[in-house]
């Protein structure tokens, strides 16, 4: 199976200072979540919708994935 893709991208700090990750599928969310310090609530329900995402059931990745970037202020605005 190959990424399942969600648009627009949200944007995530990295650990190089300037330097910003887009992510746009299940796979880098995935991944994303695993390398946070900070898991909280909104972390559990992110990782847990990538699971079930992987497993064909319809659910909201993106949204799950940006509350928990906030939660963790590991988010960044698009612009």
């Amino acid at each position: 199976m190959g990424p399942l893709w969600f648009a627009p991208p949200v944007y995530v700090k990295t650990k190089r200072p300037g330097i910003r990750n887009g992510v746009s599928h299940v796979e880098g969310t995935a991944e994303e979540l695993m390398a946070w310090d900070t898991k909280g609530p909104r972390w559990t329900k992110a990782v847990q919708s990538c699971v079930d995402a992987f497993e064909g059931r319809g659910v909201e990745v993106r949204e799950a994935f940006e509350a928990a970037a906030k939660e963790a202020n590991m988010y960044l605005s698009p612009e």
